[in-house]
């Protein structure tokens, strides 16, 4: 018995450093940004819900192509290949954050000490969150409303 519970402890360990290596990697640095939007205008986004960094080399960008078509792609930053692809053709009126938005909020978290981002996402009441890790690799979560300048919250754990 005391022999199962060392390996099940053991085995858990394992895997919890498994998720946290793999969530390090799952982050880009702020200044990285500009080749996300680069690659998303490229692939003809015009509003975007949000950018996740996946790996750090891609990035998953959900958004509008255009009123009626809205797209789910993951996106090489390193050739501009698209990875993965969904589109979805939809009813009502497009929306979320311009590049001009995305780029604001990214400067207010940095402002705040963000260095590599996760994920920035807008909701359709114009609220945007931004999460990611300061230079110390301390968790960092970033609120700002769009098409404001400055920060609404910052949590820091």
């Amino acid at each position: 018995m005391k022999r199962n519970t060392i390996l099940i402890g053991s085995l858990a360990t394992l895997m919890l450093a498994g998720t946290t290596a793999q969530a390090a990697d799952d982050r880009l640095a702020t200044d990285r940004l500009d080749e996300a939007l680069e690659q998303g205008a490229t692939f003809g986004f015009q509003h975007y819900q949000e950018i996740e960094a996946k790996g750090r080399d891609s990035v998953e960008i959900e958004g509008w192509l255009d009123g009626e078509w809205q797209a789910d792609v993951r996106l090489s930053l390193e050739n501009g290949e698209t990875l993965e692809e969904q589109r979805k053709r939809r009813g009502g009126d497009a929306w979320g954050m311009s590049e001009d938005d995305v780029r604001m909020a990214m400067e207010a978290a940095t402002a705040e000490g963000l260095a590599e981002f996760e994920e920035i996402q807008v909701d359709r009441d114009g609220r945007i969150e931004i999460e990611g890790r300061d230079a110390d690799g301390r968790e960092i979560e970033v609120r700002t409303r769009q098409g404001e300048s400055g920060v609404v919250e910052v949590e820091r754990d």
